[in-house]
């Protein structure tokens, strides 16, 4: 018997009141898999991410992860039947420490589950007293992504993790994540990079206006082909 995708996102709909961004998109993910979304700037795929978190509401379609619908949970719901989500925007706490980010959401406030994550990236390790808010745009984006990373999630959805971030940290996000598929969790990654796409994704699909436009399996040709429909 064919197991039950982690993910089910059927014919959903939303935006902003009336305004609607996403039109009857439908994806599947199964765990230990990555689903990457991809395609220009503007066309829905943070709107596509909102609405799967629950930080929007949709119009119409469903949600299911894990066999439950979700589809208007609100955020906090999601995140306790392990969904995690690192947005594009507003990532971190600007006025509190690297440390603070890290731990404030842990009772016991211990750094110890970052330990392979600040193996890798050892620049963070190194500004744990520093105000996040003084960190470049791509440190901050590294310290969102371990965040993310170190939550005991089945699923974590990244909205473009790699905006900002240097070449040789990328590399590193992408083995970070191929661990963790290894491990048994799902990846929903907005991402505009066809590097870290091509590294992690066992699916990928490009959005347009909205809409998916073509979906694609395996790594075989997969950035050749996102490259020629997205005109790179």
């Amino acid at each position: 018997m064919k197991a039950a995708p982690l993910l089910s996102i059927d014919n959903l709909t939303g935006g902003y009141g009336e305004i609607v961004i996403v039109t009857d998109l439908s994806l599947a993910l199964s765990q230990g898999q990555a689903l990457c979304v991809t395609g220009r700037n503007g066309v829905g795929k943070s709107t596509l991410a909102r609405l799967v978190t629950g930080s929007l509401m949709p119009a119409s379609g469903q949600v299911v992860f894990l066999g439950e619908d979700l589809t208007f949970a609100p955020a906090h719901g999601r995140a306790r039947q392990g969904m995690g989500y690192a947005p594009q925007e507003g990532v971190v706490f600007d006025t509190l420490s690297v440390a603070e980010n890290l731990t404030l959401h842990h009772r016991d406030r211990s750094l110890e589950r970052y330990k392979e994550l600040f193996a890798m990236f050892p620049r963070l390790p190194d500004r744990l007293g520093q105000r996040a808010g003084t960190l470049s745009g791509g440190e901050k984006k590294i310290l969102s992504f371990c965040r993310a990373l170190a939550e005991d999630t089945k699923l974590v959805i990244l909205d473009e993790p790699t905006e900002g971030v240097q070449p040789e940290n990328i590399a590193l996000m992408a083995e970070a994540i191929n661990r963790a598929k290894d491990a048994g969790r799902g990846f929903l990654i907005i991402e505009q990079n066809l590097s870290l796409v091509e590294a992690v994704a066992d699916q990928a699909a490009l959005m347009d206006h909205g809409e998916c436009i073509y979906t694609h399996s395996g790594t075989i040709n997969l950035r050749a082909e996102l490259a020629e429909r997205l005109k790179i």
